[in-house]
């Protein structure tokens, strides 16, 4: 195609995902959906290859991304249909990512895929905000194989509120049907012959301008090793272990040397991991490369089965989406560094601060929320402060919300001070998020990076660790509580990373 042309039919592309975006936050109920913005949109060519992505959360679209060629090859599709799961071993994340498919068709003629991925804070598991602190998927809560979206409504029983859940669902399938509008009339107006071609010809080009880019590292072996601080089922320090392999335009990342797959829920299917992995090399690419199939076809990804990073049913999973991706990215790019030391950025917060409250009494309630943090420093700067980092990108819910929706109230919100790695350039300082309880309520914490702080990079100082409390007393990285009403819980994230020394 011509440049200008190609450019057109990308944006073209990537506006039919901001749709999507836009009308799935408009009509969503739950504020972790609605205010959040804890869901991602994207597009797929008939054979079910990324064509286009909104700016929305790199673990959905990245493990969407991965898994989607696989799930559409398995079934004769059909104008009308639609496809829910969020079953972690087939091409999901965590039960509570729920991801609706549909097709999109011209005439008769499949010419590609829309898809979103949402967030639902009950999904059916006993702890309230369906983020427990799991020995097995089964405790999750419910389990969606890829099934007809007509037929999810049976399963909903099983959730606190499912009326809630049925619409944020609805507005997930309202999304898809604006997606596939857009879709469908572009590649009727050019035509499905040429409609096709210029998505073969846009994953085409975004070989190519990836290659370039990654070109310029250098050849050679690369590794880093990292830890979680533990599983919440009593293991601790789990390795993270990466070998990048850089020669002849192909990159190799090899796991091997990783923990085994873990008694808690810190565990990740394999689409979680790709995710990860693209994320990282993504950051390495200019703005103009095109998040496409392409982009990412020169990458190999080796993960043992059975491994924290690949790992096998029933294990649990709820963190591994969460905090292990994180971890992932910081061993990707801690290898990175030794190829590139000025492109890469000292380790950010390496956790989402996963928050889950509710309760399940008379009136039963749900809510999650994940908290930002530090960046960290880099060869041009300091790291950012109070933010989401890398896998996540969300936003926090506002305290106004949080107070007229639920028996909550923000007691602070403010940034952590001092948080953040000492270097030539300062590592991002946290965020503090404390929150009373108006009425009892179960808490649960899947949080990391506790017993030891992000690691600075060219003499950089580490990050302040995370700390968690309960009315001033120390709580684990990862726990379940009960709190009474007037109790404060308060959630001290990390800082980054410094870069160099002090001169």
């Amino acid at each position: 195609m011509d440049p200008i042309e190609l450019s057109l039919f990308a944006s073209r592309l990537a506006a039919a995902c901001d749709e999507m975006g836009a009308v799935l936050r408009r009509s969503a109920l739950s504020p972790n959906i609605r205010e959040r913005l804890d869901f991602s949109c994207a597009l797929f060519s008939a054979d079910g290859f990324l064509a286009a992505q909104a700016a929305h959360i790199p673990v959905h679209l990245g493990s969407m991304a991965f898994a989607m060629g696989d799930l559409v090859r398995r079934r004769d599709w059909r104008p009308d249909d639609a496809l829910v799961f969020n079953d972690p071993f087939l091409g999901g994340t965590h039960l509570p990512d729920v991801t609706l498919v549909a097709p999109v068709f011209v005439d008769d003629t499949l010419v590609g895929f829309v898809a979103n991925r949402a967030h639902h804070a009950d999904i059916g598991a006993d702890a309230p905000g369906s983020m427990p602190l799991s020995t097995t998927l089964e405790e999750e809560g419910v389990l969606i194989p890829p099934l007809p979206y007509a037929e999810v409504d049976a399963l909903l029983s099983r959730l606190a509120n499912p009326a809630r859940t049925r619409g944020d669902l609805a507005a997930q399938a309202s999304a898809n049907r604006a997606g596939a509008r857009r879709v469908s009339a572009l590649a009727a107006r050019m035509g499905v012959a040429e409609f096709a071609d210029a998505l073969h010809a846009l994953d085409a080009y975004g070989a190519r301008a990836a290659g370039s880019a990654l070109a310029a590292l250098p050849a050679g072996r690369f590794t880093f090793t990292d830890l979680l601080d533990d599983d919440g089922a009593g293991t601790l320090d789990l390795p993270v272990a990466v070998e990048i392999t850089i020669a002849a335009g192909r990159i190799t990342v090899d796991f091997a040397g990783t923990a085994p797959q873990c008694r808690g829920n810190l565990n990740c299917p394999l689409p979680v991991t790709a995710a990860a992995i693209w994320y990282a090399f993504r950051c390495l690419m200019p703005d103009g490369v095109p998040a496409c199939h392409g982009a990412f076809a020169s990458i190999e990804i080796r993960a043992p089965e059975g491994s924290l990073v690949n790992a096998r049913r029933p294990a649990a999973v709820a963190a591994g989406n969460v905090e292990t991706s994180q971890r992932i990215v910081d061993a990707v790019l801690g290898a990175l560094a030794q190829a590139a030391p000025e492109r890469i950025c000292a380790a950010a917060q390496g956790t989402m601060n996963n928050v889950a409250l509710g309760s399940r009494g008379s009136a039963p309630w749900d809510y999650y929320e994940t908290l930002g943090g530090g960046l960290g420093a880099h060869a041009h700067g300091p790291g950012l402060s109070a933010v989401q980092a890398h896998m996540t990108n969300t936003l926090n819910t506002p305290a106004e919300v949080l107070e007229l929706e639920l028996p909550l109230r923000i007691r602070e919100h403010a940034v952590r001070r001092g948080s953040g790695g000492a270097g030539l350039h300062g590592g991002g300082d946290g965020l503090v998020r404390e929150i009373e309880f108006l009425a009892p309520a179960t808490v649960t914490l899947l949080t990391e990076r506790r017993r030891r702080g992000p690691w600075g990079l060219a003499g950089g100082s580490d990050g302040a660790p995370g700390v968690n409390q309960l009315n001033g007393d120390l709580l684990p990285g990862k726990c379940c509580i009960a709190a009474d009403g007037g109790d404060r819980l308060r959630v001290e994230t990390p800082g980054g990373g410094g870069w160099g020394r002090v001169l």
